[in-house]
Formats: C-alpha cells, sequence, structure tokens
C-alpha cells in the first residue's frame, strides 16, 4: 500500500519549517547542516538565513503562491534560497545551470518567476532584461539577507500547497516544469529515505547530482535535512579529481551519482589516481540504467557496493532500486516501500511475468502537473498513477529490468536530452539536408547522442565538415546535448510515409558494433 500524505500529515504544513525550522525549535540549532567551500553552517544559522531570506521576498512584494527562480551553483546560497522560498508561502524553482541563455529565458518566462537569482558566471543578468521578472544576482541576496531581520515564523502552507517545480525536457525538446507539492519531499524520505538509505543523523551526503536535478535535491537537501543529518555541497564541475578531493576531505557516508560519473571515476582509478571511499557506507545510482559490468568494478576498484535505482523527476526521487544485501547487477531492483508499480501493455493491461511492457507508478510524491501544459499532464497521469515513459520487464523473483524509453529521449549523463532538439540545431547549418539523432552505447554501456547527417548536394563528406558541424552545434546547445559523433550517410531510413525509421538507424548502430 502507498504511503499518503492525508494519513500522515496535518492540513498545515511547511516543508521548510519541516526540514530546517523543526531542528532549530527542537534544539538542533547546533549540529552541522551544510558543508561547502565556505565552511560549515549549523542549522540554527541556517533557519535565521531562510527566515531571512523569507522576510526579504515579502519586503521585495512576493506574493504566496508567486514563482521564484534560481540559477546558481551547489552551495548554502542555493539552499538558503530554495528553503527560504518555500518558508515564505512561495514557489522555488531551481534551474539547471548546464542551460544555453535562451534556455533559461524559456524556463524563467514558462514559470513567471516574480524573482529570479542568478551568478553571472553562470548567465549575465543583461541575456534575460526582455523577460518580466526581477534579477537578482546571488550577491545581491547575500547582501539583502545581511540586513535583514528574520521573519518570525514559517508561512502556513497547506501540505497540498504548491512548495516547488523542476524542469524536465519533453519529447520535443520544450522543457516542462513539473509542480511538486509540499508534501512530496517528506514522502520521499519516509520511503526510500528510511527503508533504503536508512539514513542517520551521524550522516554526510554528498551527491555528484546537482540540486536542479529532483535526484540531486533528494541527495543533498531533503534526505539528510530529514533526520538533522550533514549535506556535502560542491560548487565546481564534478570531475573525477574534484570528486576524489571532496570525499577525501570531508568523508561522506552516503556518496550518489550517475552511471556515467562511475564510469568516468573507474576510469580514473585504473589509469592509476587515488580514490578512498573508505568513509562511504553505501553509493547511489540513479539518473539513467547503472551497466552490471560498472557496478562489478567499481565493487572490486572501491569495495563499496552500488544501488542502482530508477526515479524521476515526475515522483520527485527514486521509487525503484535495489537494496544493501539484494542487489541483482543490471537491474532496477524492487519497488521501494510506499510506492505501487506495475507493467501494463498498450490498452493498460498488466502484462505476464518476463514480458516488456509500459512501466506505471503510483504513490503520493507524483507531481500534481505539468505547469501550463494540460495535455502533457493529462497523458501522463491516470488517477493515482503516472505513466514512467520506461519499458520494463519483471522476472519470476520480482526484479526490473530496464527495456529503454517507450518515446526516442536519450538520457545523457543522467539528463534527458531530446533527439528533436539536437536535429533542430543541426539542421540550421547550410551543408546539411537532412539529420536523424539516435542514442548509442559507448564502451561502459552508457548512452550518447549520436547523429546521422544527409548533406546538401555538392558539399563533400569529410572529416572537415563533421568538425564544422560539430562546433556548429556546440554553439547553440549545452555541451551534455551535443552529438559524441557526426556519421555522414547518403540517406535516411523512412517509411512509405515518409516517417524516419530511427529503430533502423539504432539497429545499424548495432551491428557495426
Amino acid at each position: 500500500m502507498y504511503v499518503r500524505a492525508a494519513d500522515r500529515l496535518p492540513l498545515q504544513f511547511n516543508a521548510a519549517e519541516w526540514f530546517i525550522g523543526r531542528h532549530a525549535a527542537e534544539g538542533r540549532g547546533s549540529r552541522t547542516a551544510i558543508i561547502d567551500e565556505e565552511g560549515s553552517l549549523s542549522y540554527g544559522l541556517l533557519d535565521e538565513a531562510v527566515r531571512r531570506f523569507a522576510r526579504v521576498l515579502r519586503d521585495a512584494g512576493v506574493r504566496r503562491d508567486e514563482r521564484v527562480a534560481f540559477v546558481a551553483p551547489d552551495s548554502r546560497w542555493l539552499s538558503i534560497g530554495f528553503w527560504g522560498a518555500i518558508a515564505a508561502g512561495a514557489v522555488a524553482v531551481p534551474v539547471n545551470t548546464l542551460l544555453t541563455a535562451s534556455d533559461f529565458r524559456s524556463v524563467l518566462e514558462d514559470c513567471g518567476a516574480r524573482v529570479t537569482v542568478v551568478d553571472p558566471q553562470i548567465v549575465d543578468p543583461a541575456a534575460l532584461s526582455s523577460i518580466d521578472t526581477e534579477v537578482w544576482t546571488v550577491d545581491d541576496m547575500r547582501k539583502r539577507l545581511e540586513g535583514a531581520a528574520a521573519q518570525p515564523a514559517y508561512a502556513a502552507t497547506h501540505r497540498d500547497a504548491m512548495a516547488f517545480f523542476l524542469y524536465s525536457s519533453g519529447t520535443t525538446g520544450e522543457p516542462k516544469g513539473v509542480v511538486h507539492l509540499q508534501h512530496d519531499m517528506w514522502i520521499c524520505c519516509e520511503t526510500y529515505g528510511t527503508s533504503v538509505l536508512e539514513i542517520r543523523p551521524d550522516d554526510r551526503c554528498f551527491s555528484v547530482a546537482k540540486l536542479f536535478f529532483a535526484y540531486g535535491l533528494g541527495n543533498a537537501q531533503y534526505f539528510p535535512f530529514h533526520v538533522g543529518a550533514a549535506a556535502v555541497l560542491f560548487a565546481g564541475r564534478p570531475t573525477p579529481a574534484a570528486v576524489f578531493d571532496v570525499v577525501r576531505t570531508h568523508r561522506p557516508t552516503l556518496f550518489f551519482g550517475v552511471p556515467t560519473a562511475f564510469a568516468n571515476m573507474l576510469s580514473a582509478i585504473e589509469d592509476g589516481a587515488a580514490a578512498d571511499f573508505t568513509s562511504v557506507r553505501t553509493c547511489v545510482s540513479a539518473g539513467e540504467s547503472l551497466p552490471a559490468a560498472i557496478l562489478e568494478r567499481w565493487r572490486a576498484r572501491t569495495g563499496t557496493d552500488i544501488l542502482d535505482g530508477i526515479g524521476s523527476t515526475e515522483i520527485c526521487h527514486i521509487f525503484l532500486t535495489n537494496r544493501r544485501g539484494d542487489i541483482r547487477p543490471g537491474s532496477s531492483g524492487k519497488p521501494v516501500a510506499g510506492y505501487e508499480l506495475d507493467i501494463v501493455d498498450e490498452s493498460g493491461r498488466p502484462v505476464e511475468t518476463g514480458q516488456m511492457g509500459d512501466l506505471i507508478v503510483r504513490g503520493d510524491s507524483t507531481m500534481a502537473l505539468y505547469w501550463n501544459k494540460h495535455e502533457a499532464t493529462k497523458s501522463a497521469l491516470n488517477g493515482d498513477w503516472i505513466r514512467t515513459g520506461d519499458k520494463y520487464t519483471r522476472d519470476a523473483d520480482g526484479y526490473y529490468v530496464h527495456g529503454g524509453r517507450s518515446d526516442d529521449m536519450i538520457k545523457a549523463g543522467g539528463i534527458w536530452v531530446s533527439p528533436v532538439e539536437v536535429e533542430a540545431a543541426l539542421i540550421r547549418h547550410p551543408s546539411v539536408l537532412e539529420c536523424a539523432v539516435i542514442a548509442i552505447e559507448d564502451e561502459d554501456g552508457l548512452h550518447k547522442p549520436h547523429a546521422y547527417v544527409v548533406l546538401q548536394p555538392g558539399v563533400r563528406a569529410d572529416e572537415m565538415i563533421t568538425f564544422e558541424l560539430r562546433e556548429f552545434v556546440r554553439g547553440m546547445l549545452a555541451p551534455y546535448k551535443c552529438p559524441k559523433s557526426i556519421r555522414v550517410v547518403d540517406e535516411l531510413p523512412k517509411t512509405a510515409t515518409g516517417k524516419l525509421k530511427r529503430f533502423e538507424l539504432r539497429k545499424r548502430a548495432g551491428s557495426r558494433e
């Protein structure tokens, strides 16, 4: 049976008060909440800063349910901003820092951000001048906090009120604002946090996935803050060397990564890099399926297991996972207690054991809706159930095995990439007649975008043109969206009606490999 907030929480519930203010009020204010490049921050000081930012927002005219967006790296300031917005009764919107200026504008316009806090090293505030939002830099935020008195209390919000948006790419490349409620994070803590992580007050959580990910937000904010544990935040790029240094310095006990990060770290270790994971009792992977070979190599090199699981922005965090003492390499494990799962055919009927079907999930952390996307909301939700868009099989022992996406989306480095968006960028080059983008597995079994291109007549197919196309796309898209390779072909496979046959390209790629 799935866990319901209506059965466990009072009508009046503010997530920021639960995750931050509660610890200060109950005598745990001296405990460390955040460790970042500026040092450590206690729950007491975090509580005061959060309530100060809530007052700053109210003094600036931000009203209940208005959106406050953040384009900033992981640090205490992003944490203060996120929880401060919720403490004010507003809606926090952490934004993917890897986007382009045009992507930022699209997201901010869609959510209707009343205030947007930005790091100028990520996006020039001037690039947002055409949007109807008040732009503050992180330094502006800090200065406003210094002169503000703390709001005496957290906003009296309903447990089902809006708390935060997270943006997830759609099948057309257009971002979708996933609306989450005050109770959703609490549900994740009472399910996955309790039964799988078994998180404790003395834990230190370090996540390679950043806070703008649904995955990272849970890993390094609400899971530790639920029990009064500490979050280790790293603002920089998580290269293997940087990650090893953070682990060596801060000695986390829970480590969260994505398969690409584990593969990159393994490569560095096998090349002679020093890595010490002896402080870590549990490693977790999500974002995309973890190949069994990476798990086995990681276990051999570090002596720690990886709990591979699957979650989604729409469901807030992981709902299907392997567990300590119960790991089946190559599978996504079994359902998290508190969620109900099923695999169904195109008609919605449950499939037989071992048969491929569409994964559907029921749980009380599921999104309320896609912001401004009524039709997409209706397509995804069916009462309490949500269609994840993933193909799965379930074996006789109850383990779930991922079979790919129901659509053509690509998950590269744990981030959704729309092939349509990449194709739209490529086709803008004057030398490109047609193109198609698919996912191809690399040597570690991880998916990366690869492009097939038909050139305009008279354009020479050589290394110079593929280099030129790669550079062209890099100038338009975020790095993780750029094709790993570009292959020039004479024609693309199509149906009799002219529709692209992506499955044929995937078949060709597989036969070449």
